[in-house]
């Protein structure tokens, strides 16, 4: 869009667009955003904030072609690209690639409803790889098909995206039934849906499970919306849901070797009031320790999120084959098995994450290059 119209006010720069809007620049903003503040390679800042007049005097502006020309009572002069103030108006933020807006499943979307991408693919091309990302940001859920038959073949594809998130279980961690366990994940028990990590400061983003075999009888996948379950709460039961994302509640995880805790809420909003996060996985919750008057409600409150876990209307199960990777948002999506009988044949998943930061990163990244494709 293109300026028709500058004016200079106290404090303030007008700036009138060609659909007839205005918006108001603050001179402090203009002046901490002017381009000579900017290290020219890094584009990071290297103006010092506090050296600069609080209210500085503009006292001319003009158009210059793409650029604005502004001149202060010091005699600074700042040049400005008009789509940078076109892109940054005080009130809206800028557009980000990677803010996919969620689309929420339930039970209904079926197995055959999980967007499925082709390893091969997503290894060679970068527009596949952007296709995959996309479909996994928005759904939180994902399947990638066509993977070597090697350990490795997934890690592969999570590298695609970024660094892998190293835990206390490892930077991979294999999923089999295996003697003397520390996590009921290396058992063949069934297992309730969850988050992996609410213990974890921050929570690992996305999980990558990559089936090497699954041949024992049982040992079928089962997922579920979070965001979904807690959207019908909060429609549902507002006080509950309330509960859930005010009061912290403890997680803690502790072996021999380690003892990682954490006090965060259920569900974590952002300051919109947006939901951003699920915290639930009942085997590592901590002791409630909120003041006795509260528990009964919050007791209350606990169990209708984990009854709506259990709810068929929310929940996804396949058995996924060797070749195929699942791939979910593990702050969004809770993700659980069924039982197997180990004696009955060999189940092997080889797992990684791949923080939210290294994903939205990616997309990023991808969706200028494209842009640039397309401008070129």
């Amino acid at each position: 869009m293109t300026i028709t119209d500058l004016a200079v006010l106290p404090g303030m720069l007008a700036v009138t667009w060609t659909d007839g809007t205005l918006t108001r620049y603050p001179t402090i903003w203009l002046r901490d955003n002017c381009p000579s503040g900017l290290h020219p390679q890094t584009r990071e800042r290297t103006l010092d904030l506090l050296a600069l007049d609080p209210s500085p005097e503009l006292v001319a502006a003009e158009r210059a072609g793409q650029h604005i020309e502004l001149r202060y009572a010091d005699g600074h002069v700042s040049t400005m690209l008009t789509t940078f103030l076109d892109d940054h108006r005080p009130g809206m933020a800028v557009a980000d690639p990677a803010a996919m807006p969620a689309k929420l499943w339930r039970a209904d979307l079926g197995s055959g409803g999980i967007t499925r991408h082709l390893a091969p693919a997503v290894v060679a091309d970068d527009s596949a790889l952007h296709l995959w990302l996309a479909d996994t940001a928005a759904y939180g859920l994902t399947i990638v098909q066509g993977l070597d038959d090697r350990t490795s073949a997934g890690t592969d594809i999570a590298g695609r995206i970024g660094f892998l998130r190293r835990t206390n279980f490892g930077t991979t961690f294999e999923v089999v039934s295996k003697p003397d366990p520390n996590n009921l994940a290396y058992t063949s028990v069934a297992l309730p849906l969850h988050t992996d990590l609410p213990n974890q400061e921050v929570p690992p983003g996305y999980q990558f499970l990559h089936c090497l075999a699954n041949e024992a009888e049982g040992g079928g996948s089962v997922f579920a919306d979070g965001f979904a379950i807690a959207a019908d709460l909060r429609a549902d039961e507002p006080d509950t849901f309330c509960l859930l994302s005010e009061i912290a509640i403890p997680f803690r995880f502790h072996d021999q070797g380690t003892d990682i805790s954490v006090r965060q809420p259920v569900l974590t909003l952002d300051g919109r009031g947006d939901l951003i996060e699920v915290r639930f996985n009942a085997h590592i919750a901590g002791v409630f320790d909120m003041p006795s008057e509260l528990m009964p409600a919050y007791y209350e409150a606990y169990r209708a999120f984990m009854a709506r876990t259990r709810d068929p209307a929310y929940r996804l199960t396949l058995k996924l084959q060797a070749g195929e990777m699942v791939v979910f948002d593990n702050r969004r999506v809770l993700h659980g098995r069924d039982a197997f009988d180990p004696s009955t044949g060999h189940r092997h998943l080889h797992g990684c994450y791949v923080d939210r930061g290294e994903f939205a990163s990616r997309l990023r990244v991808l969706a200028r290059h494209r842009d640039r494709v397309a401008a070129a």
